[in-house]
């Protein structure tokens, strides 16, 4: 009898990726379409959740044109996507606003609002952030990027809007319904609205009293359910969509951070994994909920069973190497300059002929704020120590470098949620596919570096390996089983010394720049 199939969707910021898998997790094909986001004055940042769905329809037809596929062996639909974002729709699942997207911060003054009081703690009234943490295992983010920012920014500035939505949906739970016609989201989806009440993991539920904090009505939020639950079959207008047939189970599914977790294979408790693609994060499985409220960063409940996720997330990684292409290198202006096709092989080539350290040039990523380990919406980034010495060679290498000491400043406080050092740690997504990245890596956090293989494929695995899960193929002990490693990286102790110097610097660039940039950006 031939094996079933599952689908997997990953809408990431650039687009969305459909693969096909078999139920043991190996890949049979993919296929990307991209999208394009916006950026608005006062740290706006928006997409059209209309262009994600005409994207899927695309890379659907590449992924079913690349070889003669038996669709009806397509037995699971599992969607993830980016994490943080809003949509507003009504009753007819038509959003009616564009999607704020993870990147906006326009609603920092709605959370600097709900969030005051008398007496303070880390620009927190005490008497609030006692409820938050005790119920969620963290608080909302000053930086004003969460779901909840985003929600009461509508409210005030949009107040038709806010009447007139249904319900507010994460990008996973829209693309859901758009499969589906039902309106649902998953218990870990929802936490960074921060009305959950998460100390039980087995009974996650809506919290009266945080919903009171955050002005949020109840009813405008989903229904939970579990990641690995079936929510519904494929609809027959979404068949049609997607030139697939209708009934298809469709399961919960996951935001990418927990996607990710789940294909990158370290699954066990204090197990470590390191993403970079447009952002970046280290996080690792705990059996326990604590908060770095200092860091923002706490172990919150996972897409699996009974299991804490130390999350966390430097806003831009991998899009750093893309600001160098398209702004600086390549820019698509009147001279018509065009990127090579094989530009990711050549930047690393020419990263390759810099020297360790970078011939003394320091790159720090914060091009568009920093949530971890530093929540700082504010920050910019930039090249400093530049000279007339330096080249662009140094200039790419100093890019991946500055990513690396900001995975290395993370890993400096999950390792003490964690209580313990980690002994490796998996490599995923786009920056893990360049081989002088992972050594870079393995350098810069004095750790080893475990590449995964397929690593641009690890969040549409970890979404491949929940629709197993939930369809009785695999248990979750078989994950890491399934999960192939590339290539081990250890760290270089020669340049021990050097990577140890430059991380104090690079703290330090922080420390004594960002008044400077608090200055010059508090009013955009």
């Amino acid at each position: 009898m031939p094996h079933s199939y599952i689908l997997t969707i990953d809408l990431g910021t650039s687009g969305p990726k459909v693969a096909l898998f078999t139920v043991e997790g190996q890949a049979i094909g993919s296929a990307f379409a991209t999208t394009a986001y916006q950026l608005l004055p006062n740290g706006g940042a928006e997409q059209n959740p209309d262009d994600w769905w005409g994207a899927i329809r695309k890379a659907m037809q590449k992924l079913l044109a690349q070889q003669s596929i038996d669709k009806t062996r397509i037995e699971a639909i599992s969607v993830t996507s980016q994490w943080s974002g809003t949509v507003a729709v009504d009753k007819h699942g038509k959003h009616l606003h564009p999607a704020i997207i993870w990147m906006d911060s326009r609603g920092a003054a709605q959370i600097d609002k709900i969030t005051d009081g008398l007496i303070k703690v880390e620009g927190y009234a005490l008497n609030k952030i006692i409820h938050w943490l005790r119920k969620t295992g963290g608080v909302p983010t000053k930086s004003g990027k969460d779901p909840i920012a985003h929600i009461l920014y509508l409210k005030e500035h949009f107040p038709k809007i806010y009447e007139q939505t249904h319900l507010f949906l994460e990008p996973k739970d829209y693309l859901n319904y758009k499969l589906t016609g039902e309106f649902v989201s998953t218990y870990e989806t929802m936490v960074l609205h921060w009305v959950t009440d998460n100390r039980d993991i087995e009974n996650i539920h809506y919290s009266d009293k945080l919903l009171q904090l955050a002005g949020i009505d109840k009813e405008k939020l989903p229904r939970m359910k579990a990641a690995s639950d079936i929510i519904g079959q494929l609809s027959t207008q979404a068949a049609a969509d997607l030139d697939l047939p209708k009934g298809i189970w469709v399961i919960g599914g996951t935001p990418d951070v927990h996607s990710a977790a789940i294909g990158s294979g370290a699954i066990k408790n204090y197990q470590a994994h390191l993403y970079i693609g447009t952002s970046s994060w280290l996080g690792a499985f705990v059996p326990f909920k604590k908060t770095d409220i200092f860091h923002n960063m706490a172990s919150l409940p996972s897409a699996l069973p009974g299991k804490y996720l130390i999350t966390n997330e430097q806003e831009t990684a991998g899009e750093c190497v893309n600001f160098l292409r398209d702004q600086i290198f390549f820019p698509d202006d009147v001279l018509q300059t065009k990127a090579p096709k094989d530009y990711y092989s050549l930047i690393n080539q020419l990263a390759e002929l810099s020297e360790e350290g970078s011939n003394g040039l320091v790159f720090t990523p914060w091009l568009f704020g920093e949530r971890s380990p530093i929540e700082d919406h504010t920050i910019r980034g930039g090249f400093h120590n530049l000279s007339l010495q330096n080249n662009r060679n140094d200039m790419y290498r100093a890019v991946f470098e500055g990513v690396a000491y900001n995975s290395r400043w993370l890993l400096k406080y999950v390792e003490q949620i964690a209580g313990r050092t980690f002994d490796f740690v998996n490599f995923i997504g786009g920056g893990a596919q360049s081989d002088l990245w992972c050594q870079i890596q393995a350098n810069v956090l004095d750790r080893e570096i475990r590449q995964v293989a397929d690593p641009i494929l690890a969040n549409s695995r970890g979404a491949a390996f929940l629709a197993s899960i939930a369809l009785n193929y695999l248990t979750i002990d078989d994950v890491d089983k399934q999960t192939k490693i590339s290539n081990i990286y250890t760290p270089n102790q020669a340049h021990r010394s050097l990577h140890d110097t430059r991380f104090d610097e690079y703290q330090q660039i922080y420390k004594q720049n960002r008044k400077i940039h608090k200055r010059l950006n508090s009013s955009k």
